[in-house]
């Protein structure tokens, strides 16, 4: 798929991976329309720090994912859709259960049918690995059982399957992708690099929830090849694909290895409040990416001790986009 000129739409644009895609759609010469989250603030989220050329590339549309007409006019005119679009945070599902439910199954379903409404040529829907809950076995494919673990993990669970049935029922042009973890510079602290590496620029004494979970961390660029690549390519439409680098590390010991890029003997003081209930946790995620390589030719390129050291240089130059040592949800 060319490009240049082609008219995009992506949803969540102002996010954390959202925003790197933006920025990589543009650069080829794509017409991107980011759909951001209506606020009474002028800010376009992350879409702000892109550098101004691109920035000014860029058409802004404000709205709401559970709103239908909102979703129905931005769709208006596009070939190609991202949907990012979501509530990610799991601390803030156990609070606010129904905005989760409404935002990623309601709002995914107006993606779907304002596609369904203007013909759109290609739509990539974007999963979480999440959805997978407590490895079951490893590494884990697309075959693997969904267990909704937390509100979060079973609107994704809900949206995924409301797309697969839209494959099904109407052959819309969509391909799932499941991401594992990704991080890099941009993302907030409600994820656990970000949180490690702000606190351990301004203290060495980390707090954290639980250290024992394993986790396949990708960086964000590797992340959007991916994208990039599923809405290129025609074999990936009606499948499910992770995204993933077939390794694993404990946030113990990530700790460790980000200690080590900065230098420090970091200590870690455990938190209760950070700590989902016992029976949500997610022990081990760790992807089979084998269908990314076979489909679509993806493979992540950028090791894990590469991927911390430019986000910790990223983190150190931007300290002050955070509040350090504040425990978002």
């Amino acid at each position: 798929m060319r490009w240049e000129g082609r008219r995009v739409l992506v949803t969540g644009a102002g996010g954390f991976i959202g925003s790197h895609l933006v920025e990589r759609l543009v650069e080829q010469g794509g017409q991107v329309r980011a759909f951001v989250r209506y606020t009474s603030r002028p800010q376009a989220g992350f879409l702000d720090d892109l550098p101004p050329g691109t920035r000014r590339a860029v058409e802004i549309v404000r709205g709401d994912l559970r709103d239908f007409n909102a979703v129905l006019d931005a769709t208006r005119g596009v070939s190609v859709i991202f949907h990012l679009g979501a509530l990610i945070g799991i601390p803030y599902s156990y609070i606010h259960p129904r905005e989760t439910v409404e935002t990623n199954v309601l709002g995914t379903l107006n993606v779907l049918m304002a596609s369904r409404t203007h013909h759109v040529e290609h739509i990539v829907h974007t999963s979480s690995s999440e959805v997978y809950g407590t490895a079951r076995y490893t590494p884990i494919d697309e075959s693997h059982p969904l267990q909704g673990q937390s509100p979060y993990s079973a609107s994704k669970i809900g949206a995924d399957k409301i797309v697969e049935s839209f494959y099904d029922s109407y052959r819309l042009p969509v391909v799932t992708l499941r991401p594992f973890n990704t991080y890099g510079p941009r993302q907030s602290a409600r994820a656990v690099i970000p949180t490690i590496i702000t606190q351990a620029l301004a203290s060495e004494e980390i707090i954290l929830g639980n250290l024992t979970p394993q986790r396949d961390f990708t960086y964000v660029t590797d992340t959007v090849e991916g994208f990039v690549k599923a809405a290129e390519c025609e074999d990936a439409v009606g499948r499910t694909i992770n995204l993933g680098t077939s390794t694993e590390i404990s946030i113990g010991d990530l700790v460790e290895k980000i200690g080590a890029i900065l230098s420090k003997r970091l200590r870690v003081r455990q938190d209760a409040i950070r700590q989902r209930p016992a029976d949500s946790e997610v022990e081990r995620l760790i992807a089979d990416y084998g269908l990314a390589r076979e489909i679509m030719g993806w493979e992540p390129k950028i090791p894990l001790d590469e991927g911390l050291t430019r986000t910790v240089d990223w983190i150190a130059n931007n300290l002050s986009l955070y509040q350090v040592g504040n425990y978002e949800i």
